[in-house]
C-alpha cells in the first residue's frame, strides 16, 4: 500500500470527501470517493417518517450481543445505527442479527432469508468462517470486522486493523529514524503467529535485519525469561512487543536500555502504558484518533456511554452502505463494484480501501508513548497515492 499526504492546496481540494464531524452530529462523508461531491443520502425525495420496506435494502448486521463479546458487538451496533441517523440513508433498514445467541451460520441464513442484501458483519473469524460459505452461494457481500486476513476474499471484506498493517507502518516508520537491526518478543498464540511473521516481511522489506525473535507464555516469569534471552542474542536498534498492552507492561521492563520499542495496533486500545517508564519513547502505528473522540463524543450524547474503540467499524461500515445507497436501485444487488474504488474511502479511522482480495489497507499514524498519554510522531497519510 502506498499513501501520500496531501499539500494544503491539495488538502482544500480534497476536502469534499471529508465531511467534518460537527458539533451537534457527526457529518462525516466518509464513504465518499473523489468526485462531484454531494451529501450522504437516501436516493430520491426523503418522506416523513421511514421509507416502506420494499422501497428500502435490508442490510443486516451480524453481531456476538449475547456472551463475553457483547461490549465491543454492542458498541459497533449503536455506531452503525448511528450512523445511519447521521446520514439519513432513508432507503436503508438496518437490521441486527445476534450470533452469540444462535451462532454465526444460523444468523446468517435468518439475516438472507428476511432479504438482505449486503451482510455487515461477524466480529470474530471463526464465525465469519462458519457463515461465510451461505453468503457465498447467496451472492451477497459481507464486509466483516475481523482483522484476520485467512478469512478474506470471494466475496468477505474485512474492516479490522490487521497486524501486518500496523507492524509494517511502524517499522518503516523506524527504519526512516535509522533503526537497522531489529529483536521481537512473541507471545505464543495465533496472533502472535501472524505478528511474527508481518514483522519478519517488514523488515525484509524495508532493507533491515531480523536479528531475534523470543516467545513466551503469558505469565511473567515466562515473560522475564523471554526477555532475558533477547538480551543476550544480540544488540538492536528496535524490539518489537507483539502483545496487547496488558501483556506489553508485564514484558517490557525486561528488555535492556537503548533499542526503542514497537508496539501492534493493540495498544491503541490502552491508555496506560505511560506508566511503565521502559515505555515511554516507544511507537506503535494506529488509526487516526481524532474522529474517533468526535464520535465519542456523538455517541455519548446518544447513548449515555463511552463505546469500544473497535466501535468505529460499524460506523465506517455503515457509511460505506449508506454511500452505496445513493446509486443501488432497489431491488438490485449491492453494487460490488464500489468496495474496489482504488481512491477509497474516508471515514472515522481515516482513510481506507480494499485490495482485491478483500483485505482491507489503511492509513496509519505513528504514535509515540508519553508519560501522559500519547503524542504523534508521524500522521496518517491522508489520500492513496496509487
Amino acid at each position: 500500500m502506498t499513501v501520500m499526504t496531501l499539500s494544503p492546496d491539495r488538502r482544500q481540494a480534497r476536502r469534499g470527501l471529508l465531511l467534518g464531524l460537527g458539533a451537534a452530529a457527526l457529518v462525516l462523508a466518509g464513504c465518499q470517493s473523489r468526485g462531484p461531491v454531494r451529501p450522504v443520502g437516501p436516493v430520491g425525495p426523503v418522506e416523513p417518517g421511514p421509507m416502506p420496506d420494499s422501497q428500502r435494502h435490508l442490510v443486516a448486521l451480524i453481531l456476538p450481543l449475547s456472551g463475553p463479546d457483547s461490549g465491543v458487538a454492542t458498541s459497533i451496533a449503536n455506531a452503525a445505527n448511528l450512523a445511519l441517523f447521521d446520514t439519513k440513508a432513508g432507503n436503508l433498514r438496518l437490521t441486527t442479527f445476534d450470533s452469540g445467541r444462535i451462532g454465526a451460520a444460523a444468523a446468517a441464513n435468518q439475516a438472507l432469508a428476511a432479504g438482505a442484501d449486503l451482510i455487515l458483519g461477524p466480529l470474530l473469524a471463526e464465525d465469519v468462517r462458519a457463515m461465510a460459505p451461505t453468503a457465498r452461494r447467496a451472492r451477497v457481500p459481507v464486509i466483516a470486522f475481523s482483522n484476520d486476513q485467512s478469512v478474506a476474499g470471494n466475496g468477505i471484506y474485512i474492516m479490522g486493523v490487521t497486524p501486518a498493517a500496523s507492524i509494517d507502518r511502524v517499522v518503516r516508520h523506524a527504519r526512516g529514524r535509522g533503526a537497522a537491526r531489529f529483536g521481537a518478543l512473541i507471545p505464543s498464540g495465533l496472533y502472535g503467529q501472524r505478528a511474527a511473521q508481518a514483522l519478519s516481511a517488514s523488515v525484509r522489506a524495508s532493507g533491515g535485519t531480523l536479528v531475534a525473535t523470543e516467545t513466551y507464555n503469558r505469565n511473567a516469569l515466562a515473560a522475564r525469561g523471554a526477555a532475558a534471552l533477547l538480551n543476550r542474542r544480540g544488540t538492536y536498534d528496535a524490539v518489537l512487543i507483539g502483545d496487547g498492552g496488558g501483556s506489553t507492561a508485564m514484558v517490557a521492563p525486561g528488555v535492556e536500555a537503548g533499542p526503542t520499542l514497537l508496539g501492534t495496533e493493540l495498544w491503541a486500545s490502552d491508555r496506560s502504558l505511560g506508566r511503565v517508564p521502559r515505555l515511554r519513547g516507544a511507537l506503535y502505528a494506529a488509526p487516526p484518533e481524532a474522529r474517533f473522540q468526535q464520535l465519542v463524543t456523538r455517541y455519548r450524547a446518544r447513548y449515555g456511554k463511552v463505546p469500544y474503540r473497535l466501535g468505529s467499524l460499524g460506523y465506517d461500515a455503515m457509511l460505506l452502505a449508506a454511500r452505496a445507497a445513493r446509486s443501488w436501485p432497489v431491488g438490485r444487488p449491492f453494487p460490488a463494484r464500489l468496495l474496489a474504488d482504488r481512491e477509497g474511502f474516508a471515514g472515522v479511522d481515516g482513510i481506507f480501501r480494499f485490495s482485491g482480495n478483500g483485505v482491507i489497507e489503511r492509513a496509519l499514524e505513528v504514535r509515540q508513548v508519553t508519560a501522559a498519554g500519547t503524542l504523534v510522531v508521524s500522521p496518517a497519510a491522508t489520500q492513496f497515492a496509487d
